[in-house]
């Protein structure tokens, strides 16, 4: 059944079943097209709860499909933000973590409304030997993003990637560590 043609009442069954199989890029497309929009918001809706649902492959397909969304419709995400954050910090599966923070990333942070338990969190994810590359990678760019808005937090961060220089890094996380590097020094210029 393709997806154009669902009723609503059958809406969270047709995304689930999609989300059980492996997914191909017509696929993510295809979902992606049905939750264009506002109109399309509780399709959404949908989709974001299978974010948490009990199957891993779901879980973890969903938020794959959510890392697909294209700008305006990623927007979505942002009043979930906290949300997004609280299932990073308690998830266990490494692909998981990496896409919900992956999404975390894509979304702004305000001086505001940071929490530090987050902040935390993706401090010490930099240098976290259990972490993948890929997550602490991310961990590095998220401290920044979180960090930017404190000179005594962007002098932590500076630190914390201070102790990767003895360290062998992948080539991803030590482009993330330098890029990141280059932008404290920039904001240290600029201020």
């Amino acid at each position: 059944m393709s997806m154009i043609t669902m009723t609503h009442g059958n809406i969270r069954s047709v995304i689930r079943n999609k989300l059980t199989q492996r997914l191909s890029a017509d696929d993510i497309h295809e979902i992606c097209f049905y939750t264009q929009g506002e109109r399309n918001n509780s399709h959404k809706e949908e989709l974001y709860a299978c974010i948490k649902d009990g199957d891993e492959k779901v879980s973890y397909n969903a938020l794959w499909v959510f890392t697909h969304f294209d700008p305006y419709n990623f927007q979505w995400l942002a009043p979930r933000q906290d949300e997004l954050i609280s299932l990073a910090l308690q998830e266990t599966h490494e692909g998981k973590k990496r896409l919900l923070l992956t999404l975390i990333l894509r979304l702004p942070f305000r001086e505001d409304e940071l929490r530090t338990d987050f902040i935390d969190y993706c401090l010490s994810g930099i240098t976290s030997c259990e972490n993948s590359c890929g997550v602490r990678a991310l961990c590095i760019k998220l401290s920044y993003e979180q960090c930017k808005f404190h000179t005594d937090l962007l002098s932590e961060l500076e630190n914390i990637l201070s102790l990767l220089d003895n360290e062998p890094l992948s080539s991803g996380l030590a482009i993330a560590r330098k890029n990141i590097l280059k932008k404290i020094l920039n904001r240290k210029a600029s201020a």
